[in-house]
């Protein structure tokens, strides 16, 4: 940084601790201090604190060095260095601290562009999903919190029940109606993602969303009203190739602000082998044998980048041989 008991393919390591989860965006090196959100005095005086950082976002991007080598680093900015984005008047937000100091989100979107307002040599904003698997331990973790929050406050600045203006409280974790004095909150949407298994082989779709035209990777979807996760499974899996899930077994999770979701990995054991693809969804979806599994590329496909949760699913299952 600058300035449980079941079938065998979905048994691994020990009852506490069965998988380790993706690298990326796991590692959350802040202490959240959520008891500190309420304190206005500590929050004033880690405002003013020259040895507390920034995490600027602009129209969802983070500020980064080093992305053009391919070896890209988060850059906090100091206070003195953010106070020309912060009088800009954006939203911000308490994020936590990392090793003591304070550590804020603040918003420059307002801003047709924010780095002539930085001192010279500060990088520049960068997507941090085409990145996130490149930045060092923690970083992606901290700019994920960063732009997941700042993307709720500039979403909800009017009352979702009356339509009048909104305040922040709790230190930007917290959203108050000025007239009916409804109170709103951060919101994350759960999502689940799934690897079907049938025998030695597994379930992987193309989905039409997919850049990487030739990339197969696990099926996902949102979870509806009042519907478990098992049940959302078994629900997409069903609507997307026509495959029917019975037995469904959790694996990890991985926070995927963008903007707002958060990915809920499951083994599912398919019950069912003809596939029916549902096209505004799927271009195509097949079944995969292990040895394929093994050598994506000499089968004419790829598998999901690294430092996802759907490549994470698809090496714990390949590990079980």
């Amino acid at each position: 940084m600058v300035a449980a008991a079941g079938p065998a393919w979905h048994r691994r390591g020990n009852a506490l601790n069965p998988r380790q989860p993706p690298e990326c965006l796991f590692r959350q090196p802040l202490d959240r201090a959520a008891n500190r959100r309420e304190d206005s005095a500590f929050i004033e005086a880690a405002l003013a604190d020259p040895e507390t950082l920034f995490a600027p976002v602009w129209r969802s991007r983070s500020l980064m060095k080093g992305v053009a080598d391919g070896a890209p680093e988060a850059v906090l900015l100091t206070a003195a260095a953010a106070e020309a984005v912060r009088m800009a008047g954006g939203p911000w937000g308490f994020l936590g601290l990392w090793e003591g100091r304070p550590v804020f989100a603040v918003d420059c979107s307002e801003a047709a562009d924010p780095l002539p307002l930085l001192p010279e040599g500060m990088g520049a904003f960068t997507d941090l999903r085409a990145v996130a698997g490149l930045l060092p331990p923690g970083e992606a973790s901290v700019l994920a919190h960063a732009r997941g929050l700042m993307h709720w406050r500039t979403k909800h600045r009017f009352c979702g029940v009356c339509g009048a203006p909104c305040e922040p409280r709790s230190a930007g974790h917290a959203m108050a109606c000025t007239a009916c004095k409804a109170q709103h909150f951060p919101r994350t949407d759960p999502a689940v993602i799934m690897l079907v298994v049938r025998g030695d082989s597994v379930l992987l779709g193309h989905s039409t969303r997919f850049p990487n035209t030739v990339m197969y990777s696990t099926l996902a979807g949102f979870v509806e009203p009042g519907e478990s996760l098992e049940e959302a499974v078994r629900r997409e899996v069903k609507e997307e190739a026509g495959i029917d899930v019975g037995e469904v077994v959790y694996h990890s999770s991985q926070p995927w602000p963008f903007p707002s979701s958060i990915m809920l990995g499951f083994y599912g054991e398919a019950l069912s082998e003809a596939i029916t693809i549902d096209p505004e969804e799927l271009r195509d979806a097949r079944w995969f044998t292990r040895a394929e599994m093994l050598d994506p590329e000499a089968h004419g496909f790829a598998l999901p980048r690294g430092d996802s949760i759907a490549r994470r699913l698809i090496e714990d299952w390949l590990a079980q041989a």
